[in-house]
Order: structure tokens, then C-alpha cells, then sequence
């Protein structure tokens, strides 16, 4: 895999490692940032995956930008044969109630029942392409090809966090409050983003994600047992497929 550099301001660039979306790419891009920041050269400052290419961050008053292009390339070797593990979440979802703003109109316009959608929705493993938008946001890959949904051409002003949406060929988790043009079907008490968390983003690029339905009985218990302090969902770690 060949990087492609590109100076981003005088103190950053970016390594793209792809031109398309899928895995491939986006594993190395995940792997590059992790060996970075396990080991990171003197001057570099932060790393930020997206779904194709990596921004790094640094000091030009350390290190210049050729220098760091080269601490990268070297990089990128290291990890290009290195199996990595991944985490993958069973997230509990309550499909249905007023968070659901979509459910009933996505069951109509696809010609599904309820529970059709949902077992459709729920029987897929998603991946965690990126972190972005908002504090702790995942766009998420492998939505069935059945529920690509366009976005609403007009925003809603708040959607609660915990939404499970649907936008285009992807998959969100919704992690705070805000405008969404997103499609809703359901949400999670899981808190994707929590300042008062040691880690406060949930999920993390590369990350794969099932979605488990609850009642809403289950979700209430969940969110009580969450406001309490208790961690009630802890991932698998994972080699995927192919990368044994």
C-alpha cells in the first residue's frame, strides 16, 4: 500500500491509503494510527483516523513535515503484516417509542413489518468507520443494502442522544443531543460519549458493532443500572475475519 501525503497547514498532513471506502483500507488507516500513537516520534501530536486516510498532527518548531512523512512510510511498513484485534459491542436497542421518529414511515415506504425491519436492522455486524460530527458520533458500516435511506431534506432541531439512525447506505449511533437529518428507528442507554467517563468516547474507529433489541422494560432496567455507575456491556475483542 503506497501513502499518498499531503500537507494540511504547517502543522499537520494527511496519509491517504485509498481512494474508495472498505475495509481494507480503513484497517490499515486504524493500524497506522495505533502503532503512532503506541509509539509516537518526537514532535507528533495527535492522530485523527477517518474512513480513507489518517491526519497527523505536529510541532513544526520539532519536527519538519519531510521528516514526517518518512517516520510515517516507516511506519506503515511496520504494521502493513501485523494481525489486528478489534472490539466488537453488543449494543441493546429499544425499537419503537418516541425516539423512534422513522420506524412506522421505513416500515411503509420498504414494504416491512415492524419486526422485519428490525430483525433486518439488528441481524447485521456493523463497523465503526469513524468517529466524527460530534463528540463520540460513529458512522457506521454495513447497514443492509434494503435500508438505504436518504437523509430528511429538512433537519430536525433535537434528537435525543442514544438514536439509532439511519442515513443513506450508513448506520449512527447517536452520542449527544442535537440536529440530525438522519432517519431514527430505535435508541440505545448507552452513552457514546460521556465527559465523566475515564475514556469518554464508547466505540472507536474499527470497532465492530451488533445491535440486540430490548422491550422497553429492559431499557428502562439498563438505563437505571448505567445511572448507577454499572458497566453493563463490555466488548469481545476479536481478530476479524481474514486477519488471523
Amino acid at each position: 500500500m503506497t501513502p499518498v501525503f499531503h500537507p494540511f497547514g504547517d502543522r499537520a498532513l494527511t496519509v491517504s491509503l485509498g481512494e474508495g471506502i472498505d475495509v481494507a483500507t480503513n484497517d490499515a488507516v486504524i493500524d497506522l494510527a495505533a502503532a503512532l500513537e503506541a509509539q509516537p516520534f518526537v514532535g507528533m501530536e495527535e492522530v485523527v483516523p477517518t474512513y480513507r486516510s489518517l491526519l497527523v498532527v505536529f510541532d513544526p518548531l520539532v519536527i519538519g513535515g519531510a521528516e514526517v512523512e518518512a517516520q510515517v512510510a516507516a511506519r506503515l511498513t511496520e504494521t502493513a503484516d501485523r494481525p489486528g484485534t478489534r472490539r466488537r459491542w453488543h449494543v441493546p436497542v429499544c425499537y419503537g417509542g418516541a425516539v423512534a421518529l422513522d420506524l412506522d414511515d421505513l416500515c411503509a415506504e420498504k414494504k416491512l413489518g415492524r419486526e422485519e425491519l428490525i430483525a433486518l436492522h439488528s441481524g447485521a455486524e456493523y463497523r465503526v468507520y469513524m468517529i466524527g460530527f460530534a463528540p463520540g458520533f460513529a458512522y457506521l458500516g454495513g447497514l443492509p443494502e434494503r435500508l438505504h435511506t436518504p437523509r430528511l431534506q429538512k433537519p430536525r432541531q433535537l434528537v435525543p442522544a442514544g438514536a439509532i439512525g439511519i442515513g443513506g447506505q450508513q448506520a449512527s449511533v447517536n452520542s449527544v443531543a442535537g440536529p440530525s437529518g438522519w432517519r431514527f428507528i430505535g435508541q440505545t442507554p448507552l452513552k457514546a460519549f460521556d465527559p465523566a467517563r475515564e475514556e469518554p468516547f464508547l466505540f472507536a474507529a474499527g470497532d465492530l458493532i451488533r445491535f440486540t433489541p430490548v422491550t422497553q422494560e429492559e431499557f428502562e432496567t439498563l438505563s437505571r443500572r448505567l445511572a448507577a455507575g454499572e458497566v453493563v456491556v463490555v466488548p469481545e475483542i476479536v481478530v476479524p475475519e481474514g486477519r488471523e
